[in-house]
């Protein structure tokens, strides 16, 4: 402590802490703790995307004359948290296509306002999607024929088309200048699902001849958005619906849904060396909050879940435990305190040391 006893002084004056839900350290504690469940259970092997349709009925029909739905948030907001709940039981209590062991959700606010969720889901074992065949049991990526399918064409048709970009539309906002688009768009025809060389999947894009008309452009199978029939025909936006169950796409889905929301980058510098580090105040300059998400805070509705559960264990060298205190403490008396010298590890090596049954239970740490 080198003889200082007062806490001002010491320390890390202002950070924006893990407890602060949708903070930089609160995401990165959540990426890690999902690799206790690809410990546990294995890769993930669905990773889904739902976002909110602003023309959904019930939004819709709550508007005023010549009213749009950024005019509501709450609105909107309410909405979502709707859809998703019942997105939420169809998945995980009904589980209507595969058994799941567990699963990750994250939700997100655009610039534009319009929130979405990223779900990444582990199927039990004997449920795996093993073959490129069982894929298809899932995902499809062709236009569903108007005539008997009338719906889902019609949904297809509003949420799944991608584009049009590349030489039909160089000035779309997926290109990245004259190197094409980036979500690779047009994909190639596939007459069947296969596994490529990067151990993503390649799905089955029929050449069948059928054509769309999407903002000006006739479009074929090779412009659809991957989704999931059902699902799409239920919700009616767009729902991305993806197979990650090669072992090369573990830890990039994570690392995706726990990106955190969209920030501004930016950097101030003062002519003053002394400037305090404020990590609160840099955090409000630089978040991007749009309405939605304000009433999405303000209802209380749930940001991430994740089932099962995941506690985090901390690790620590002898005496290196972090303690925490006011600034107008005193640290001999810090120091002198009880709890000051416990934490979570040296309370479970005490604990073995008195309890024989407790010596059954293993600290892991997550790798």
């Amino acid at each position: 402590m080198l003889g200082e006893t007062n806490p001002s002084n010491v320390g890390k004056r202002i950070i924006l802490p893990s407890s602060f839900i949708g903070g930089p350290r609160d995401m990165r504690k959540r990426y890690i703790e999902p690799m206790a469940l690809v410990q546990s259970y294995g890769k993930p092997d669905i990773f889904l995307t739902m976002t909110c349709n602003p023309n959904w009925r019930e939004i819709t029909n709550e508007l005023s004359p010549h009213e749009e739905s950024q005019s509501r948030p709450h609105l909107v907001a309410r909405v979502f948290h709707a859809k998703l709940e019942g997105l939420n039981d169809r998945l995980f209590k009904r589980q209507i296509s595969r058994k799941l062991s567990a699963y990750v959700y994250v939700i997100e606010h655009q610039k534009r306002g319009l929130p979405h969720a990223h779900f990444l889901i582990i199927l039990q074992n004997e449920w795996k999607l093993h073959a490129p065949e069982s894929f298809d049991e899932i995902i499809s990526v062709e236009i569903p024929d108007k005539n008997t399918k009338i719906h889902l064409h019609n949904v297809v048709v509003k949420h799944m088309m991608h584009g049009p970009c590349g030489v039909l539309n160089p000035s779309n906002v997926f290109m990245k200048g004259n190197r094409g688009c980036k979500s690779n768009y047009p994909k190639n025809y596939a007459p069947a699902t296969t596994v490529g060389n990067d151990c993503f999947p390649i799905y089955r894009h029929s050449n069948n001849g059928m054509t769309v008309k999407v903002r000006g452009q006739n479009l074929a199978n090779r412009w659809v958005v991957p989704y999931n029939p059902y699902l799409l025909a239920t919700f009616d936006s767009h729902i991305n619906v993806e197979i990650c169950s090669t072992i090369k796409a573990v830890k990039y889905p994570y690392k995706y849904i726990y990106k955190s929301h969209d920030r501004v980058a930016f950097n101030l510098v003062s002519k003053t060396n002394n400037q305090q580090v404020d990590e609160i105040q840099q955090f409000k300059l630089a978040r991007w909050i749009a309405p939605p998400e304000e009433i999405w805070r303000i209802y209380g509705f749930i940001i991430n879940e994740m089932s099962p559960a995941v506690y985090s264990l901390h690790l620590h060298l002898e005496d290196q435990h972090p303690v925490t205190f006011r600034a107008n403490d005193n640290l001999i008396n810090i120091l002198n305190l009880d709890h000051s010298r416990k934490s979570m590890l040296t309370q479970f090596f005490a604990l073995n040391r008195v309890d024989e049954n407790a010596k059954k239970l293993l600290y892991k740490k997550n790798s």
